[in-house]
């Protein structure tokens, strides 16, 4: 059991897990949709190349996201998150450097790398610290703050901080700094429970014994794939959707503003979704819904226009990352996983996350020369998929029986 004092030492780790989230995690991610156009005037790319870039970091969470849960299995949250943020830091300032599609592109795979890695050991930090009845609440705290963070750097990546610190490049710069000082304090926090460190020995055992266990539960694989269809979606519609809504003649100023709102809504509905799975102690039963108003939602943006994108916008927005919440909830409550095995769990379903989030924008924004609404059809299409999957995924919840 964790004693009294690591019991109120463990919100501390909480916050500094969220703030991880915020500020090395999402808003260094979500500044370049609304720096694209600043980007793509001075580097010359097309819809294409902006795709791709945007698109890499998910290439890099396919290769990273199983090692990355592995990692933390193995080393503990702590060292990992040290290291990973301060690396974190150092590559997503080099993405100003970028002269040209290569640089960003490139610098921008060896981000995501590591962007990958350290959420996913964020919410390893929840399994480890808090007891089951509060893990859907603080994994649903940890996916407020991706949602803060992609508010705030959809809402002051191009319009504020740009024109006050010169151009982008300098955004990027910043965001790099932040990311070195939240390093330092992962680096002076505490290790994890000691019961949670006992789990660990020798590393070859570690790596085979989790791997072994892993891949043979099928509920996460399950799981993997309603996160491919369902994050892929989402994730290509935050990329698109500002060019989008330029393109249909919406001021820059609205369009970044249309994006700003389905952040700020996933931060207003990620933890009332996640409180309610914790008192129904059921998660399906939270998510069939969820799963539901989002597919109406994407779908709708296909036809719609004017005051109607801002409501469905937020529709979307507001069950966004509260899904992700409860869905790795699932994952890390599941009998066969433990906390023990958290990582390697929680990385196998952010590989199919990442899959799904590199092919999702280039396959839909390919369909925008045919019509620029069509890619809103297919990611509804993805949405629709991961509810045919979700209904075989077996209920978690300490309800279900």
């Amino acid at each position: 059991m964790i004693n009294s004092h690591q019991s109120k030492y463990k919100w501390y780790i909480l916050t500094l897990a969220a703030l991880t989230h915020v500020f090395v995690c999402a808003m260094p991610r979500m500044c370049l949709p609304v720096l694209f156009s600043e980007i793509s005037e001075d580097l010359g790319l097309n819809l294409v190349q902006i795709g791709t870039i945007w698109g890499m970091g998910s290439l890099a969470g396919i290769l990273t996201g199983l090692a990355g849960g592995l990692i933390g299995d193995r080393y503990g949250v702590k060292r990992t998150l040290s290291v990973s943020c301060l690396l974190a830091g150092g590559v997503g300032a080099l993405r100003g450097l970028s002269g040209g599609f290569t640089g960003l592109a490139v610098t921008s795979f060896f981000f995501g790398f590591l962007r990958s890695t350290i959420s996913i050991n964020v919410h390893k930090a929840a399994g480890e610290w808090f007891p089951r009845q509060q893990l859907g609440v603080a994994n649903g705290i940890l996916a407020m703050g991706i949602g803060v963070g992609f508010m705030l750097g959809s809402m002051i990546s191009a319009t504020v901080l740009s024109p006050w610190l010169g151009g982008w490049e300098n955004v990027l710069y910043l965001y790099g700094a932040v990311s070195i000082v939240i390093s330092f304090l992962w680096f002076l926090s505490r290790s994890e429970p000691r019961q949670v460190e006992a789990t660990r020995s020798d590393s070859t055992v570690l790596l085979r014994q989790a791997l072994s266990r892993v891949v043979r539960i099928k509920n996460v694989w399950l799981i993997a794939l309603v996160r491919l269809f369902f994050a892929g979606s989402t994730m290509a519609i935050v990329g698109y959707l500002p060019l989008y809504l330029r393109e249909t003649g919406w001021a820059a100023a609205s369009a970044d503003g249309a994006l700003a709102a389905l952040t700020g809504a996933s931060v207003v509905g990620v933890v009332p979704l996640s409180i309610l799975s914790d008192r129904l102690g059921l998660r399906k039963a939270v998510l069939y819904p969820v799963l539901l108003m989002t597919i109406v939602g994407v779908g709708l943006l296909t036809v719609v226009d004017g005051t109607m994108v801002w409501l469905l916008v937020i529709l979307v927005g507001v069950f966004r990352e509260g899904c992700v919440a409860v869905l790795i909830t699932m994952v890390m409550e599941d009998k066969e996983v433990g906390a023990a095995y958290a990582g390697t769990a929680i990385g196998v379903t952010v590989t199919f996350m990442y899959l799904g989030g590199f092919l999702a924008p280039l396959l839909g924004n390919s369909l925008a020369g045919i019509a620029p609404g069509l890619p809103f059809a297919f990611w509804a299409a993805m949405v629709v998929a991961a509810l045919l999957v979700f209904r075989f995924v077996e209920e978690t919840g300490y309800s279900k029986g």
